[in-house]
């Protein structure tokens, strides 16, 4: 995928994106290039690389996991952020209780 299209792709089917993914990969492009080069948005092309990994990481497994998990598993990841955040944000509390959040200082 290194060489330009003469002409534009209308239809990206999955052969053709994972061509794309795997010539980023083998940096032959970078994902910025080949957005650019084929009038993509670059949120399209990470998508098809973040999906690409999940594949592969996926397809070496005995038991690989299902569709569905595979779905889920950004969303899995997004609770435990937002669980960390909430047990940080309970930390910072419990070391703030000392100091008065009302306290208002006096120039006076």
């Amino acid at each position: 995928m290194a060489q330009e299209c003469s002409e534009p792709i209308e239809r990206w089917t999955a052969k053709r994106r994972v061509a794309l993914v795997v010539s980023i990969l083998k940096e032959e492009t970078s994902v910025a290039e080949a957005a650019r080069q084929h009038g993509l948005t670059l949120a399209e092309v990470d998508e098809w690389h973040e999906k690409f990994l999940l594949w592969a990481e996926n397809t070496p497994r005995t038991r690989p996991k299902d569709e569905q998990a595979l779905k889920d598993e950004p969303i899995k990841k997004l609770k435990q952020k937002i669980g960390d955040l909430v047990v940080d944000n309970d930390i910072l509390r419990e070391a703030l209780k000392p100091y008065s959040l009302d306290r208002r200082t006096s120039d006076a």
